[in-house]
């Protein structure tokens, strides 16, 4: 079973970490989760869910769940196999922390393990409008391998729900992640 660890930070967003585990969790990928202390509040005020409500929903063999202070859990070992690492959302916060290589929490140590190790990492930024030092930081980590990827989904599909713009957001993370497509979006078409 290829495995995916997947951060959880404290932006506003917490719909595009939940709705990929789910996607990834339906595809039998195995899920290395963690969320950040602020990542959890988020997550439990914009879903109406407990964190840990959703983690016992998910099928126990396929999600494990990581506190942000276990710096000796397995994500924080380039040996450990993982397909990549995906953080959705990614606050500026984090962004900041990968780009210095300042690894305070096990999110920022499992980023930067999957940068050393040249496997994908791909960063949900969800902080607008950005500042300059924000534009530095993605510069810096795009330089460094990652992908970031804002959470701004297309209109050309013509969604009705917001599912549909999540799904679109989460379509593009997971293709550049893994490089397949999960068939969550109608693709653009010329007109």
């Amino acid at each position: 079973m290829e495995k995916v660890v997947v951060g959880i930070t404290g932006a506003s967003g917490s719909i595009y970490g939940k709705r990929l585990v789910e996607v990834l969790v339906a595809n039998s990928y195995g899920v290395e989760l963690i969320f950040s202390e602020t990542g959890r509040k988020v997550f439990e005020f914009e879903t109406g869910v407990a964190a840990d409500d959703f983690v016992n929903s998910l099928p126990r063999e396929l999600v494990n769940l990581y506190s942000p202070d276990e710096l000796f859990a397995p994500p924080s070992s380039g040996s450990h196999p993982v397909r990549g690492m995906v953080i959705a959302p990614c606050s500026a916060g984090t962004l900041g922390h990968i780009a210095s290589g300042s690894t305070v929490n096990l999110i920022h140590r499992a980023a930067d393990v999957n940068l050393k190790e040249k496997r994908p990492l791909v960063l949900v930024f969800r902080e607008t409008p950005i500042n300059r030092i924000h534009a530095e930081n993605i510069l810096k980590v795009i330089d460094a391998g990652a992908t970031v990827l804002p959470a701004s989904p297309a209109f050309y599909g013509k969604p009705k729900e917001i599912g549909e713009l999540v799904d679109f957001v989460v379509e593009r993370a997971l293709r550049a992640l893994l490089g397949k497509e999960f068939g969550l979006i109608r693709n653009w078409k010329s007109p």
